[in-house]
């Protein structure tokens, strides 16, 4: 399972908005607790693919470095990356297998329609070695974000939701 506030939630869906046509990209960092990637944070990237921006994404490794260096300082992991589908499903390609390397990783796609985010799924990059992965559906937990509310003795109230093909 894949768990995210509704803030992060958003910044995802907001960032394929904003460079609709094209795909955007991003890595999720967080921590790995058992089977569930919780992501504390969504670090936006560029697009690099200048040959086909529309429909495939690449990250820079040396954006991919920095952010590693950043996570670690912060004690964080890289737990999973997210794109979007610019009028597309948001359903993994094999283009989408092809350059996926991070086995135990989610992987994030948005279906921006026409300029809107609509439904966002999650799958898990699953498989021991490059030659056996695959995608897995993996269900999406978002938290909304709820600070320190207290009720009288019942501690600290937080509301969450389950998604899976969820429309906006």
């Amino acid at each position: 399972m894949l768990k995210l506030t509704q803030l992060e939630y958003e910044a995802i869906r907001e960032h394929g908005e904003e460079t609709y046509p094209h795909e955007c990209c991003g890595v999720l960092l967080g921590r790995f607790e058992d089977a569930v990637r919780t992501v504390t944070k969504t670090v936006r990237c560029g697009n690099t693919r200048s040959d086909s921006p529309h429909n495939r994404y690449h990250i820079a490794p040396q954006e991919l470095v920095r952010i590693q260096r950043q996570a670690r300082e912060a004690a964080l992991e890289i737990v999973g990356f997210y794109h979007s589908h610019p009028d597309h499903p948001p359903r993994w390609s094999q283009t989408d297998l092809a350059e996926a390397h991070w086995i135990g990783c989610s992987y994030v796609i948005t279906d921006v329609d026409h300029g809107l985010a609509k439904i966002t799924n999650s799958f898990l990059l699953a498989g021991e070695t490059e030659e056996s992965k695959h995608f897995e559906d993996e269900p999406v937990s978002v938290a909304a974000d709820v600070t320190a509310s207290v009720h009288e003795s019942k501690g600290q109230a937080v509301a969450s939701e389950t998604i899976n093909d969820r429309n906006s």
